[in-house]
């Protein structure tokens, strides 16, 4: 059995990890980390305390009305994306935690296209 990494908990809300294979779990946001436990699977769990996530990236769709997924993204650059059925009390929870300008929107897939052929055009002229 995995033990709890925090001694205060927040707010426990079901979700889904979507690290590897999507699992179905619930998330815990406590004093000292942000734990996801996978339902069937008792090593399936992961543990992130607050002192190693560097930024929170939202997924943003319809102007900020359907936040269908968020990611935190580690130190070591690692980033663990969860989605749960109210993302918005989540991520009030988090940001008792985490620097209110370190949770940030995420690109939408038109900026990272955009960005993409910035960069193609960019390097083909410099060649």
């Amino acid at each position: 059995m995995v033990k709890s990494m925090n001694t205060k908990v927040d707010l426990t809300a079901n979700a889904t990890s979507f690290v590897g294979l999507g699992s179905y779990g619930k998330v815990m946001v406590g004093d000292k980390a942000f734990e996801f436990y996978n339902d069937r699977k008792v090593e399936d769990y992961v543990q992130i305390p607050w002192a190693q996530v560097d930024y929170v990236l939202v997924s943003v769709l319809f102007g900020g009305k359907r936040i269908p997924r968020f990611a935190l993204r580690t130190k070591q650059g690692v980033a663990y994306s969860f989605a749960t059925k109210d993302p918005k009390k989540v991520l009030r929870a988090i940001r008792v935690y985490v620097a209110p300008d370190h949770i940030v929107k995420s690109l939408s897939a038109f900026e990272v296209l955009r960005n993409g052929l910035a960069h193609l055009t960019h390097r083909g002229g410099n060649n």
